[in-house]
């Protein structure tokens, strides 16, 4: 089984605990969104599992080895941590060269992943001629380079343009279906909510979620109705009845708070209400993030008009 496991994860740094009694698993065949504010941990989780640092405590293994345990580990796991990492005076295709050769890969995969990247043309440019969309599409090659089992994505969409966008989220599809395990780190809530399945959730490197995005969005967000109608006293009338609280918009439309299209639908039908519009408005994955993250984030803005040069806890 190529899952991730991270049981009892600890990790200190002086007084300052960034990864706390950390305990979940990342499967295969399901992209793995990891969430958290700035200063979460996740960075500091990510690289424990590839063995760039010691726990303090507690264990994070790959298919149930730590990952400096795997010969060749690039054939097993493949990750993008930083995507300035790679030397600027090598071309792309050097640099993959490097490190197929260093794992065993045939060179020819160099030039596979070079194509599925979208960089085939530039393979002979000096990485340091690259902006950061084509730097970081070059750190995902480099990830898929082994034709790896597990995959490790911290902030795979920063600096691509739309279309870039676009294939990172298809390939973070793609990967799950074939089985893979792919655990993907990012701030962008709608980028994350279009790909992933599962989420896991820290806050000042403790777990705060480890759930399906469904039962996520579920539970931090409230369900609400949007409705139209010929008739609004009637409607006001019949919601007020069985308990519902509602306000009416400038469209005329009627946002009805704590309710289900499946509950309110039924109501309406029974007291005659003319319908002319039911829908069920979904909260954002951004909306579920915040409301259970708004004690954990440790960095945040302080409101105009408070005091310069201080930073305050929410």
């Amino acid at each position: 089984m190529n899952s991730i496991d991270i049981r009892h994860l600890t990790k200190d740094y002086g007084n300052t605990r960034a990864v706390d009694e950390l305990t979940f698993t990342v499967e295969p065949g399901r992209v793995t969104g990891f969430l958290g504010p700035n200063g979460a941990g996740k960075s500091t989780t990510m690289r424990l599992v590839l063995g760039l640092g010691r726990p303090t405590s507690g264990t994070a293994t790959v298919g149930g080895r730590p990952y400096t345990d795997h010969e060749e580990p690039l054939r097993h796991v493949g990750a993008l941590l930083d995507a300035q990492a790679a030397h600027g005076s090598r071309t792309a295709r050097g640099h993959l060269l490097a490190l197929a050769a260093s794992n065993r890969i045939p060179a020819s995969r160099a030039d596979e992943v070079l194509a599925q990247a979208g960089l085939e043309s530039v393979a002979k440019r000096r990485i340091r001629t690259y902006s950061l969309g084509m730097r970081q599409r070059l750190g995902i090659a480099a990830a898929l380079l082994g034709d790896p089992a597990v995959l490790l994505f911290d902030e795979p969409a920063n600096g691509l343009d739309p279309e870039g966008i676009v294939w990172i989220r298809e390939l973070m599809r793609r990967l799950a279906r074939e089985g893979r395990t792919v655990l993907v780190s990012s701030h962008l809530m709608n980028e994350t909510a279009s790909f992933a399945d599962h989420l896991v959730v820290l806050g000042r490197g403790r777990l705060l979620a480890d759930t399906g995005m469904r039962d996520f969005l579920h539970q931090h967000v409230r369900p609400r109705v949007r409705l139209r109608t010929l008739d609004d006293g009637l409607l006001r009338t019949v919601l007020a009845d069985h308990g519902y609280q509602a306000h009416r918009g400038d469209d005329g439309r009627w946002t009805i708070d704590d309710a289900r299209v499946e509950d309110v639908g039924p109501v309406t039908a029974r007291a005659g209400v003319p319908v002319l519009e039911l829908t069920a408005e979904e909260g954002s994955l951004e909306d579920a993030y915040l409301a259970l993250t708004a004690r954990e984030t440790q960095y945040a803005s302080r409101p105009a008009g408070a005091g310069a040069g201080q930073t305050q806890e929410v």
